[in-house]
């Protein structure tokens, strides 16, 4: 039970940070909480068209299809995932190091990007004349 209560509470803690990273690129912080409309929002704070979603259930039908082709579908999966990632590393100023960090320790980098002093400049850094970033997508 002890491990259950732990797991919840990295859990809130993980959803409490994402909604923090929402909120600071301009988005509603609740659309963490509705599946499929957060990935549509988690495009939009990278930078990237909405439709980048759909690569995120490829694999799910290429396995029906054959396994193999599940599988190299998982692997594009994973390669539009790491767009993403960098997209939102950017984004919010930082660079490689930081999306490799989002990537394999997302549980420490998320946090580091929601609490931390990092602001969003938007796609590729614009931001106005009063400092608030610049929407060009």
């Amino acid at each position: 039970i002890v491990a259950i209560i732990i797991y919840l509470a990295v859990v809130i803690f993980l959803i409490a940070s994402m909604w923090k990273v929402f909120t600071k690129a301009g988005q509603p912080g609740w659309a963490i909480l509705i599946p499929i409309y957060n990935l549509v929002i988690l495009c939009k704070v990278a930078g990237k068209p909405w439709w980048w979603l759909l690569f995120f259930f490829l694999p799910s039908i290429g396995i029906l299809i054959h396994p193999i082709l599940g599988a190299v579908l998982a692997i594009v999966c994973l390669v539009f995932m790491i767009m993403l990632y960098h997209g939102i590393s950017t984004n919010f100023g930082h660079g490689a190091g930081f999306t490799v960090g989002l990537i394999l320790l997302g549980i420490v980098f998320i946090p580091i990007l929601a609490w931390g002093d990092s602001k969003y400049v938007g796609a590729g850094g614009a931001t106005s004349t009063d400092g608030q970033p610049l929407d060009l997508v």
